[in-house]
């Protein structure tokens, strides 16, 4: 319960999904049920483990997400010439899936008209007496989703030897250590890649803290994570 994680700007159980069919390259109106099913329960393991306080809302779409896979193993009906055909049982998520997609995209696009606005000053409400020569100017922000990350991090936890006796001790570190280890990297390196840093470590427990600790120090923006391009290598760097 120490490590709990509380995001303000929690990508939802549809953010996932639009992830999982970007990632897997498949197209919207014909979701693969069984793969997607699959891959969709796994980051409820990663979610559960990193205890983001969420997990019931995705619950309720892979509940959503069994049953339609259930329909469509059912053998279909025979039907008359003039009978209807039957409606995909995938239909009904694929709308919400495509609704949802239409207000996140205007979303993003009302947000940088915002970040555009904010940096238009009129002539005479600009005051460079605010910079000093040396300042250091920093463009750009994350590009990179939470889900991303938990991607990243399901990869790497993955290759963990999984361990069937458990020694119950207490935990050796905290979530506040673990963001002070990664800022004091970030103070002799402009950047680290993500996959390094977890993999510093071997002690699963500890894996998990210091990606709580990622998550925080995003949240409180003391460090931006960028990627090159969709599902290549994670880069951390100091804001």
């Amino acid at each position: 319960m120490a490590y709990r994680v509380r995001l303000e700007n929690f990508e939802g159980p549809l953010d996932l999904l639009l992830f999982l069919i970007k990632k897997n390259e498949v197209d919207i109106y014909d979701i693969p049920i069984a793969e997607i099913t699959r891959q969709f329960l796994e980051y409820i393991d990663i979610i559960t483990i990193l205890d983001l306080e969420v997990a019931g809302d995705f619950l309720v779409i892979a509940s959503t997400l069994i049953r339609i896979k259930v329909q469509m193993l059912l053998p279909k009906p025979q039907l008359d010439d003039d009978e209807e055909q039957v409606i995909d049982p995938r239909l009904e998520l694929v709308t919400k899936l495509l609704e949802y997609k239409r207000f996140k995209e205007v979303a993003h696009k009302l947000h940088e008209i915002e970040d555009n606005q904010l940096e238009i000053y009129g002539r005479s409400y600009f005051d460079y007496s605010e910079f000093e020569e040396d300042d250091e100017i920093v463009i750009g922000d994350a590009n990179v989703s939470l889900f991303s990350l938990i991607h990243a991090f399901k990869q790497i936890i993955q290759h963990v030897p999984k361990v069937t006796v458990h020694e119950i001790k207490n935990v050796e570190i905290s979530t506040q250590e673990q963001s002070e280890y990664i800022l004091k990297i970030l103070q002799h390196s402009a950047q680290i890649s993500f996959v390094d840093l977890i993999s510093r470590f071997t002690d699963r427990i500890i894996m998990v803290v210091t990606f709580i600790a990622v998550l925080d120090l995003i949240r409180q923006e003391l460090i931006i994570v960028n990627q090159a391009v969709p599902f290549g290598e994670i880069w951390i760097r100091r804001k």
